[in-house]
């Protein structure tokens, strides 16, 4: 089953999904796509948000991901995405080199110099939009997407996870909001979030 993903790397609960939804894909034959969704473009009507300081370094670094995207295609991003929320989420740092987490995932360094190039906004407000377009704008990050048996797409933002679960928890949760998400007529399940993500970049 195609996985379309709609991360931010500077969003720990996209993060800590995202570590979800890899250790799930090989034991439910997910082949994950991984979309850029732009938390500046998404707020862009609220210039003045907290953290629109992290959102806009943020936004640079998808610059980069949709211009690797555009020479190399989809297979590189998710090696690229681990590695800048890597540096982000684990080591909690937002000011590293875009060139020297490309050429520790074996691509050419030269992509970072689209981090300042705004021509590349267009490729992600397409990727941004065509999430929203699945699961409204009331939602944060991240979204999931696939097809549902019918084969009409779904999509859903979530799950939000605040720790690492083990793997019989994980496939468990996958086969719950698989069930969820393609059931007629069900839109919305949440309560409060009371605890932080256990791993996440903290402005």
């Amino acid at each position: 089953m195609r996985i379309d993903y709609w991360f931010d790397p500077v969003c720990p609960w996209c993060w800590m999904t995202s570590r979800w939804i890899i250790e799930v894909a090989p034991h439910r034959e997910l082949a994950i796509h991984w979309r850029s969704i732009s938390l500046k473009l998404k707020n862009a009507d609220n210039p003045d948000h907290p953290y629109a300081g992290l959102y806009n370094s943020s936004h640079r670094l998808l610059r980069v991901v949709e211009a690797v995207r555009s020479a190399k295609g989809d297979d590189p991003i998710g090696d690229l995405y681990t590695e800048f929320g890597t540096r982000i989420h684990e080591q909690q740092n937002l000011d590293f080199d875009p060139a020297e987490a490309l050429d520790a995932v074996g691509l050419d360094p030269s992509f970072a110099n689209a981090a300042d190039d705004i021509s590349w906004d267009a490729a992600i407000q397409l990727q941004t939009d065509a999430g929203l377009a699945l699961t409204g704008n009331d939602v944060g990050t991240p979204l999931i997407g696939f097809d549902d048996p019918q084969g009409d797409p779904v999509g859903f933002f979530g799950p939000v996870i605040s720790r690492p679960l083990e793997r019989q928890a994980s496939l468990r949760l996958w086969d719950s909001v698989h069930a969820a998400a393609t059931t007629p007529g069900f839109w919305e399940l949440k309560r409060t979030r009371t605890e932080r993500a256990a791993v996440g970049f903290r402005p």
